[in-house]
């Protein structure tokens, strides 16, 4: 009798263990940026008629409306965009130039059982493969609930650094001159947060500590990220596909730390700026 209990204590756990192991998820985020800075740089420009400002700034908003897929297990993931036509008037090289600058583009990979993260990024026709320590966020557990689809979601903040690239959180520092600039230093007429306040949205439906982008840590997925600029919602979770993905990290691209990362991409916005700053070309960001 003792020799059947345990039998089938350990057929039990067996299979609890293979179906941990098998499982896997996946979630379609939709991302919304706020591209009303980018516009404003666009306003007093004698170059660009009200036509022409019109149809930039449609093309900048049908641009930054992106699909994103996260395939996650309980200790990893991989995040990427899905691919799709590209936006009128855009090229391939453009659409990777403006996803470095704010901050997308490429595979990432988090494992959340190392606190690891690794990102392969296309910058100026180089190849990066980023990897560094997954950030961790202080996060605030709220009182708030609300419905996300099918699921019952609670509330999170956090305070977040922001980038030294994450170009989309750039200000015109106030009273910087609009006309072009002979400085070297293209930062010299931006100013740049020390950080941004996240708003969260997780659900303990889903008990696995993952998110859209670098986002995790908290008891459950993430189902919704504003971070003032963008927001990533997710509109569609399929749990333990058929088709399993590939969880893996990329592999290509030259290894560097996010710092070294940011150093290189800093540097080479101020050799624009110091090649075109002086032909009444100029490099404009925020508003």
């Amino acid at each position: 009798m003792k020799n059947s209990i345990f039998l089938s204590f350990a057929i039990l756990l067996s299979c609890f263990t293979a179906t941990a192991q098998d499982f896997q998820g996946m979630a379609v985020y939709e991302s919304k940026t706020s591209t009303a800075e980018m516009e404003k740089s666009l306003e007093g420009n004698k170059d660009i008629t009200p036509e022409m400002q019109k149809m930039i700034s449609e093309r900048m908003r049908a641009m930054f409306e992106k699909t994103f897929i996260l395939n996650f297990d309980k200790t990893a993931s991989i995040y990427k965009e899905e691919e799709k036509l590209e936006a009128p008037g855009m090229s391939g090289a453009s659409m990777k130039m403006v996803n470095s600058m704010l901050g997308g583009g490429g595979t990432h990979y988090k494992n959340i059982k190392e606190r690891t993260f690794t990102v392969d990024r296309e910058f100026m026709g180089k190849e990066f493969l980023v990897k560094d320590s997954l950030p961790k966020l202080e996060w605030k557990l709220e009182g708030e609930s609300r419905k996300i689809g099918e699921y019952n979601c609670f509330k999170a903040t956090a305070k977040k650094p922001v980038s030294k690239t994450d170009f989309k959180n750039l200000k015109r520092k106030e009273g910087a001159k609009s006309e072009p600039t002979t400085s070297t230093n293209f930062m010299d007429q931006y100013e740049m947060p020390e950080d941004i306040t996240i708003t969260a949205w997780y659900t303990h439906e889903i008990q696995v500590s993952q998110g859209p982008d670098n986002y995790w840590g908290l008891p459950g997925l993430i189902l919704e990220v504003n971070d003032g600029k963008t927001i990533l919602l997710c509109s569609k979770i399929v749990m333990n596909p058929k088709e399993k993905a590939t969880i893996k990290a990329p592999t290509n691209g030259k290894v560097v730390t996010q710092s070294e990362y940011d150093e290189t991409v800093i540097k080479k916005m101020e050799e624009l700026q110091q090649q075109y700053g002086g032909q009444g070309s100029r490099i404009r960001i925020g508003g």
